[in-house]
């Protein structure tokens, strides 16, 4: 069985950074990606960015682009999302996933294990 758990969430005011990580246990493929998604209020869950085991794939959503970075360090079994220049609008429940099969991807249903997610609030 495969635990994803998250931290670093909380408020911060616009402009602001915070970084989240997601540290993974349990057994997994060596190949697995690992992502970064996201749900806002009464929405669907949406991609927000993955990185492959050797983190040289990596892939963001058009929204976060040039402002977030995910990276992972394998030793540890941790993914981070390190988040500059926020805005109101990244307010939403972010979640660390792992693809078992490794294949990246921004769809949601391809990813076989979720974190519990942890809120991120920006205030304008």
């Amino acid at each position: 069985q495969v635990q994803l758990v998250e931290s670093g969430g909380g408020l911060v005011q616009a402009g602001g950074s915070l970084r989240l990580s997601c540290a993974a246990s349990g057994r997994f493929r060596s190949s697995s990606f690992m992502a970064w998604f996201r749900q806002f209020p009464g929405k669907e869950r949406d991609f927000v960015a993955y990185i492959s085991r050797s983190g040289g794939s990596t892939d963001y959503a058009d929204s976060v682009k040039g402002r977030f970075t995910i990276s992972r360090d394998n030793a540890k079994n941790t993914v981070y999302l390190q988040m500059n220049s926020l805005e109101p609008e990244d307010t939403a429940v972010y979640y660390c996933a792992l693809d078992g099969r490794g294949v990246g991807s921004r769809r949601a249903v391809e990813y076989d294990f979720w974190g519990q997610g942890t809120w991120v609030t920006v205030s304008s």
